[in-house]
């Protein structure tokens, strides 16, 4: 965790729809303490399919910088589950380089007729995510999709559906607020069929998380990577 992000003046600046370089500047000093190497912070891989760096968290507040690249990509093909999921804390993200695409969707009851079914999360100690199948059976299709570009700042309440979409080669990353809401559990679609199991989620070691760090600062910076 690093001591210089302020997650309530992050809140603030993504709920009010403030300045972009107020975010952008809050993501390079969290950032810049992680690539010095001095801190305990380590970078999650996400099975999902992006790198999780978990720069601030206090109560139900998080801040967090997300990056999506082809390490993180070749992650998500283990996922156990579909891509569609549902947070259990609101959410906003402020984009801070690449496009970020998010595919809302419905999702309905169908328990004649069901595709999927809804399971929810339970993340325990040591990266440890227990996935529970739940008595609901659903079926699912797209509604809106928004593309998201650099210092564009978008939403998602908890409890609803949607799907990232980053397509493979392209790189991106994203400054993101998430307020949880107590008695809520972040929920997934997957086989009608599926039982009860536990992913762990990979952890970088320090020298992969400073050169996570340092990468997404040098892409910040405009000057291309090595």
């Amino acid at each position: 965790m690093t001591g210089s992000v302020d997650h309530r003046r992050i809140g603030e600046v993504m709920a009010g729809g403030g300045e972009a370089a107020e975010l952008f500047g809050a993501a390079v000093a969290a950032l810049g303490e992680v690539a010095s190497g001095d801190g305990a912070l380590r970078a999650v891989r996400h099975p999902l399919g992006f790198l999780c760096l978990p720069v601030r968290r206090e109560g139900v507040h998080g801040v967090c910088v997300h990056v999506f690249d082809d390490g993180a990509h070749r992650a998500a093909t283990g996922l156990t589950t579909s891509p569609v999921h549902a947070h259990s804390w609101d959410l906003a993200s402020c984009v801070l380089y690449g496009e970020v695409g998010n595919l809302r969707v419905r999702v309905r009851d169908r328990p004649d007729d069901p595709s999927h079914r809804v399971f929810e999360v339970h993340s325990g100690p040591g990266s440890v995510d227990e996935i529970r199948p739940t008595a609901r059976l659903v079926r699912w299709e797209p509604a809106e999709r928004e593309t998201s570009g650099p210092g564009r700042i978008y939403t998602l309440p908890a409890g609803e559906f949607h799907a990232t979409v980053v397509p493979p080669g392209v790189h991106a990353a994203t400054l993101l607020y998430g307020r949880l809401l107590p008695g809520r559990f972040d929920m997934t679609l997957g086989p009608v069929h599926g039982a009860l199991h536990r992913v762990v989620r990979q952890t970088c070691d320090a020298a992969q998380t400073v050169r996570a760090a340092r990468d997404v600062l040098r892409r910040l910076d405009g000057r291309p990577t090595r």
